[in-house]
């Protein structure tokens, strides 16, 4: 019997194999930021949508269909790990904007944001919060079952936060009613903290995102004030790790980015006011800052320009010097970063404006480059993503010039890659314009 069994698995094996679907990439020039190799006329073989070879063309017979980048340079498919696309609206001079929208609403969108998302070369998103809890859950799903197209999606379902603070709807009229499933996350107290995270974790998410301090684009809450208490933000990452799941942690302000680290996050999002002892706590506790510096001129310019509420751009002209700031000092003492922008912030599609400002506050464009490829993969735990070795999943995007002289050559993709089809083609420059910076 047992014998029966293994010579059906066999021959399940061998028509699977058989029945293997492979593509093949010619890339005229070939960069892997995780190596910081660039090689020239390459032939990458992808079956299943993996890498199984990549190895020097030769123009000889080859399997399968081609794609013919000869004229590009080609990368791995590019990670953001800073994005709320699930929530598809994003920012307005409302700060209630998300009680505007039915659930089915807010999917809808986020599909939309997705799809605009992936064209754009990110193949894989990690999306870290929603004001409506665990939609993203429902869009991940939707974007792994192959129903509609997105990138890989990482989700943390909603957000732990106080009553009140960052990760809450604030600002809506008196007497307005925000239902339960706008405060999934809300606790008070340690317990509450691991009854939430629970929750969100059964519920789906990846993941658990903390309100460590204030946020900018939030009413009544102060981006250098702490809001969790440190056990609060314990008992939370703790629970995640007794799950499986891992904590970061959105904190502006010096004191709620140490205690966010002590804490157990892995990554802490903008770190806006860090100081000299949270960057070295950082490099020596290899937690990853993901600072999301292109922001702040945005809110500046459009929110001046559409009304945005008085207390977000005076919020902002406070960090974003200062963030950036931080951001060079940590470039060069070497602490971990990684690429997150905070799409929906401004319009999905344009996270790559990041780069250039990477570049300009000191970061080498290869490890900008890396910063959302292979550095970005370690962040979220997974070594088969953001490299071009054999076994990593076929992602990959290609522009019309060299990256490496001018990164933002990636704010208009000639191509896109995912799991080894093609799901993208530039042909056209004008359909580019948008993605250029004014």
């Amino acid at each position: 019997m047992i014998r029966t069994i293994l010579a059906a698995a066999v021959l399940t094996l061998m028509a699977s194999s058989a029945n293997a679907e492979t593509v093949q990439l010619r890339a005229g020039h070939l960069i892997d930021p995780g190596s910081g190799s660039v090689t020239h006329d390459r032939l990458l073989t992808l079956t299943d949508g993996k890498i199984v070879r990549d190895e020097a063309w030769d123009g000889g017979k080859r399997e399968g269909s081609l794609i013919d980048w000869s004229g590009k340079w080609v990368l791995p498919g590019l990670i953001d790990l800073h994005t709320h696309v699930a929530d598809g609206y994003g920012n307005s001079d409302d700060p209630a904007e998300p009680l505007k929208h039915s659930e089915g609403e807010t999917i809808l969108k986020g599909a939309e944001m997705a799809r605009i998302t992936l064209h754009s070369g990110f193949t894989t998103v990690r999306d870290v919060g929603v004001y409506r809890g665990l939609t993203d859950v429902a869009l991940r799903n939707a974007i792994a079952a192959g129903e509609i197209e997105g990138p890989r999606m990482i989700v943390a379902g909603g957000y732990i936060t106080i009553p009140g603070g960052g990760g809450a709807v604030t600002g809506a009229k008196p007497g307005t009613v925000i239902g339960p499933e706008f405060r999934i996350g809300e606790v008070r107290g340690p317990d509450e903290a691991r009854t939430r995270v629970k929750a969100m974790i059964d519920g789906g998410a990846d993941f658990i995102k903390l309100i460590a301090t204030g946020a900018v684009l939030a009413i009544g809450s102060e981006p250098g004030a702490l809001e969790l208490t440190p056990e609060e933000m314990r008992a939370a990452c703790d629970q995640a790790k007794s799950m499986g799941k891992y904590c970061i942690a959105h904190a502006h302000g010096a004191d709620g980015i140490k205690a966010a680290i002590r804490a157990g996050a892995r990554t802490i999002e903008h770190a806006s006011l860090i100081d000299d002892e949270g960057l070295r706590m950082a490099k020596e506790r290899g937690v990853w800052l993901d600072m999301d510096i292109y922001d702040g001129d945005w809110i500046e310019e459009v929110g001046t320009r559409e009304g945005w509420p008085a207390e977000y751009l005076k919020k902002n002209r406070d960090t974003t010097d200062l963030q950036r700031d931080g951001f060079a000092k940590a470039v060069k003492l070497g602490v971990p970063l990684t690429f997150g922008t905070d799409a929906g912030v401004y319009p999905h599609g344009y996270n790559a404006r990041q780069f250039g400002y990477m570049v300009r506050y000191g970061m080498p464009p290869m490890q900008a480059l890396a910063s959302a490829t292979s550095e970005a993969a370690k962040a979220l735990g997974r070594d088969d993503l953001g490299s071009v070795a054999p076994g990593h999943v076929a992602d990959f995007v290609a522009v019309d010039r060299d990256p490496l002289g001018d990164v933002t050559v990636l704010q208009c993709v000639a191509g896109v890659v995912q799991g080894g089809r093609l799901i993208y083609r530039g042909d056209a420059a004008a359909r580019c314009d948008r993605w250029k910076h004014p």
